[in-house]
C-alpha cells in the first residue's frame, strides 16, 4: 500500500482517535507512547511494509516488531485501518478473551509477529527473524520498533551487537525517541546520549530524523531499506502524546486513560469529528477489584448486603507506606523504573528526577539486582522492586547468583497475579511461588491484604537474609485488623464465627502454634488475595450447610509452617489449597507435607489455582471469576469433598 505523505499524516491522527478510545474505553492503557510512535507506524503501514492483510503468513512479507509493546494501541489503529481487523473489533481492547491485549499476543490476532511485554527483547527476536531470512535466502525486511528507555535494558545491546556480527542489513530498528520513560526524562532516570554514537560503536548504520516529519520518515526507510553490508537503526526524535496538547512532552500520561471530557478534548485537536466515532466510543467502569461483582448468589457479593461488608486497599501501598516511613539510613529503595506501580502512593510526590526517596535504575532489572547484592555486601538493605515476572522472572539467576547464594539482605517487592489486571499475561505473574521457593536461603511472603503487607514489610526490614515479598495492584477487601498477630514462618488460623456488621468481625484468629482443634469438617490453605475467598466460602458453608472450615493463612510460603500442615492434616479428613497462583504453587508444598508425615485422616485433597495456562487481558474481577478463584469454585470443591 503506497500513499502519499499528507495523506498518511491524516491517516496517523485518525489512528491516534482510534487508540485514544479503545485506551478511554478499557480505562487503562498507554496514550503517551502510542501517539508518539503513531507517524512512524503508519509511515511503515502506508507506504514501506510489504505486508497483505488477506495473506497474514505470507512468507516473503516484511515483518514488523512492537518490541515497544505497550504502545500496542498504535499497532491495533494500524492493523484495523489497513484491514487486518476492524476499528469496531478494536474497541474491545483489554477485555477478557479480545485479540486485542494489554500487550500483543500473536497467537490471538492475526498481522501481529511478536507477543511482547517484556522491555529489551524484540530487538534480539527480530534479529533471529532476520539471520533466519537470510540463512533461507528470503528476501524480506525486519524493522522492530523499540522505546527509548528501552535501551537501558542490557539485552538491547547483546541484541545489537549480534546483529552486526552477523551483518543483518535487512534488519532495521526504529527508536521512538520521546525522552520521556514511567517515572520522569530519560536522562534523568538514566541516562541514554549518546545513542548516536553508541549504535555507531556496535557497528549500526545510523540515521537520525524528526519522528514527525512524514517526509523524514519516509526517506529514512528508503535509505534503511537500500543500505548493505550492517544493520541500519533510524533515531526518531519524537514527542509523547504527540498532537494532543495536555498530552504532550508529560509523563504521567504513560500509562493513564483520558476520561470522557479529555478524550472529547484530543478528538477535538486531532481534527476528528466526534460524531464520526460516536459510535467507538464506551463508558468504561470504574477500575477496581470487586466492585459487587456477580459470583451468582448474592452470598458471593462483596459489600452487597448491610452486614459482612470490607473495605478495600492496595497491598503495594501499603508495602510503599511503611518504607516511606522509615528513618533508618541503612534502608535503599531501589526500582526500575516502577516507582509508583511498586512503592505505591507514598512516593507519588517525590521527586524522582533527583532521586529523592529512590535510586532508579531505569528499565534494567538483572543490573539493579546485581547493584543491590554489592550494596548489601557492604550493609545496606536494599528493596528493589518491579512487576513480578520481571522482579523474578527476569532476573532469576541474578537472584540467584548475586543474592541467595551469598545470601545477602536483599528483599524484593514483585506486583504481580491476576490483580495486575488489563496489562495482560506479559504482567501477570503466575509462577512466582514456584521461582523463588526452589531458591536456597530465600523467604517468600505471600500477605493477604493491606494490613498483613505492612507487618510482613516490617518482618522484612527485620529479617536476615533475601525475602521476596508478593503484592497485588488493585483493591482487595481487607480482612484482618491492625491487632492480628504476625509472624514470620507461622501461618494464621482463622475462624468464621457469627456474621457482623464488618467481615473482619465475624472471624477469630490465632497463631497457629496457639490454636487447638474445634474439630472442623475442611481445612482451606490459602495466602494473598484467596485468604478473603476461603473467608467467604467458610462463611457460606456455615450459612448454608452448617459446615466448619478451619481457614489457614498461609502468609509465609518459605519458610512453610510445616507443623500447622501436618496437624490439619491429622485433624480434618479434606484439604483445599486455595491460590491465585499456578495451580501447585502452593499446593505441591502442602501435598508435600501432608504425604511425608504419612497415617493421616486426609480423604480428599483440591487445588484451587490457576490450571497451566497464562492469564489473559481483563479487569481483575472479571479474571477472578474466569479462572474460578473465588469463594464459589471453593464451595462447589468443598461440596463435592464432603457429598454435600
Amino acid at each position: 500500500m503506497r500513499l502519499p505523505a499528507d495523506q498518511i499524516v491524516e491517516i496517523a491522527d485518525r489512528m491516534r482517535a482510534y487508540a485514544l478510545i479503545a485506551i478511554y474505553n478499557a480505562n487503562s492503557g498507554h496514550p503517551g507512547g502510542s501517539l508518539s510512535a503513531m507517524d512512524l507506524i503508519a509511515a511503515l503501514y502506508f507506504d514501506k511494509l510489504k505486508h497483505d492483510p488477506s495473506n497474514p503468513g505470507w512468507p516473503d512479507r516484511d515483518r514488523f516488531f512492537l518490541s515497544k509493546a505497550h504502545a500496542c494501541p498504535a499497532l491495533y489503529a494500524a492493523l484495523a485501518s489497513t484491514g487486518y481487523c476492524s476499528v469496531e473489533d478494536m474497541m474491545s481492547f483489554r477485555e477478557l478473551h479480545s485479540r486485542f491485549q494489554g500487550h500483543p499476543d500473536m497467537r490471538r490476532l492475526n498481522g501481529v509477529e511478536f507477543s511482547g511485554g517484556s522491555l529489551g527483547q524484540g530487538l534480539g527476536v527480530a534479529v533471529g527473524s532476520a539471520l533466519a531470512g537470510k540463512i533461507k535466502g528470503q528476501d524480506y525486511n525486519v524493522f522492530c520498533l523499540m522505546g527509548d528507555g528501552e535501551q537501558q535494558e542490557g539485552s538491547i545491546w547483546e541484541a545489537a551487537m549480534s546483529a552486526s556480527n552477523f551483518g543483518l542489513d535487512n534488519l532495521i530498528g526504529i527508536i521512538d525517541r520521546n525522552h520521556l520513560q514511567i517515572d520522569g526524562s530519560t536522562e534523568d532516570v538514566m541516562k541514554l546520549e549518546e545513542l548516536s554514537s553508541k549504535y555507531k560503536s556496535f557497528g549500526w548504520n545510523v540515521i537520525e530524523i524528526d519522528g514527525h516529519n512524514m517526509e523524514k520518515i519516509l526517506c529514512a526507510y528508503e535509505k534503511a531499506i537500500a543500505f548493505k553490508g550492517k544493520p541500519s537503526v533510524i533515531i526518531a526524535q519524537t514527542i509523547k502524546g504527540k498532537n494532543v496538547s495536555f498530552m504532550e512532552n508529560n509523563h504521567k500520561w504513560h500509562s493513564t486513560a483520558p476520561d470522557y471530557d479529555q478524550l472529547s478534548a484530543a478528538l477535538s485537536e486531532l481534527q476528528q469529528k466526534k460524531s464520526d466515532l460516536e459510535k467507538y466510543i464506551r463508558r468504561p467502569f470504574p477500575a477496581g477489584y470487586y466492585p459487587n461483582t456477580d459470583h451468582g448468589s448474592s452470598l458471593y457479593k462483596w459489600n452487597s448486603h448491610d452486614t459482612m461488608r470490607v473495605e478495600m486497599a492496595t497491598t503495594r501501598q501499603a508495602f510503599g507506606r511503611i518504607l516511606a516511613k522509615t528513618n533508618d539510613l541503612a534502608i535503599l529503595k531501589l526500582s526500575a523504573d516502577s516507582c509508583n506501580s511498586i512503592f505505591g502512593t507514598e512516593f507519588e510526590n517525590f521527586d524522582f528526577s533527583k532521586k529523592k526517596g529512590v535510586i532508579n535504575f531505569g528499565i534494567a532489572e538483572q543490573n539493579m539486582t546485581n547493584v543491590a547484592g554489592g550494596l548489601a555486601k557492604e550493609g545496606f538493605i536494599p528493596f528493589i522492586g518491579s512487576y513480578g515476572i520481571f522482579a523474578c522472572g527476569r532476573n532469576w539467576d541474578q537472584l540467584r547468583s548475586s543474592v541467595c547464594l551469598p545470601n545477602f539482605n536483599v528483599k524484593i517487592a514483585g506486583v504481580g497475579g491476576l490483580t495486575v489486571g488489563k496489562d495482560g499475561a506479559s504482567h501477570q505473574a503466575l509462577e512466582e511461588i514456584f521461582l523463588t521457593t526452589c531458591l536456597p536461603n530465600m523467604k517468600v511472603v505471600v500477605p493477604c491484604d493491606s494490613f498483613e503487607t505492612g507487618k510482613a514489610t516490617q518482618e522484612a526490614i527485620n529479617a536476615e537474609g533475601p525475602l521476596y515479598i508478593r503484592l497485588g495492584k488493585s483493591k482487595i477487601p481487607i480482612v484482618t485488623k491492625s491487632e492480628t498477630k504476625f509472624v514470620l514462618g507461622k501461618a494464621n488460623i482463622i475462624r468464621f464465627r457469627k456474621a457482623q456488621k464488618m467481615f473482619s468481625d465475624s472471624f477469630d484468629t490465632f497463631l497457629s502454634e496457639d490454636y487447638e482443634s474445634e474439630n472442623e469438617s475442611l481445612a482451606i490453605f490459602a495466602c494473598g488475595i484467596m485468604v478473603a475467598e476461603a473467608m467467604l466460602a467458610a462463611y457460606v458453608l456455615k450459612s448454608e450447610w452448617g459446615i466448619e472450615t478451619r481457614i489457614v493463612n498461609m502468609h509465609t510460603i518459605k519458610p512453610l509452617d510445616k507443623k500447622i500442615v501436618v496437624r490439619s492434616a491429622q485433624e480434618i479428613e479434606h484439604v483445599i489449597v486455595a491460590e491465585e497462583h499456578q495451580s501447585g504453587g502452593l499446593g505441591n508444598l502442602v501435598a508435600a507435607e501432608i504425604l511425608k508425615a504419612g497415617n493421616l485422616r486426609t480423604k480428599s485433597f483440591f487445588i484451587v489455582g490457576v490450571n497451566d495456562e497464562f492469564g489473559q487481558s481483563g479487569s481483575p474481577e472479571t479474571l477472578v471469576k474466569h479462572y474460578k478463584l473465588n469463594a464459589e469454585e471453593i464451595v462447589k470443591r468443598a461440596k463435592i469433598s464432603l457429598n454435600l
